[in-house]
């Protein structure tokens, strides 16, 4: 996945998580595009400590995932919603019965991923 919509899916699943000092640097730096230098001077604090404090914080967003697995999980069930909205664009071409025990398959798919 792209580096920046995997950042931006860490942060809307995990962004609360981080306290407001925090969140504040992320959006400035990954959502606003300032730079480090600008952080530093809005936030009365080094170049090396809104690094730092960058660095840390995506780490932090990137262990919750690594053990709640929500992005994984959200991701996964997309793909799969997306099947059947395939499945029930093809319902005038298809045999209505197949298409009925490929949404059931689908579905009992996400289920059993939950």
């Amino acid at each position: 996945m792209e580096t920046k919509l995997e950042q931006a899916y860490l942060y809307d699943f995990y962004g609360e998580l981080l306290n407001a000092h925090q969140r504040k640097v992320y959006e400035d730096f990954y959502f606003n595009d300032l730079s480090l230098s600008e952080i530093a001077k809005e936030e009365g604090i080094s170049r090396q400590g809104v690094h730092d404090l960058v660095r840390r914080s995506l780490k932090s967003l990137e262990g919750y995932e690594q053990k709640l697995h929500l992005v994984e999980k959200f991701l996964y069930i997309r793909e799969k919603v997306r099947e059947i909205q395939n499945l029930a664009q093809s319902y005038h071409t298809k045999n209505p019965e197949t298409i009925r025990i490929e949404i059931e398959k689908i579905s009992n798919e996400i289920i059993e991923g939950l």
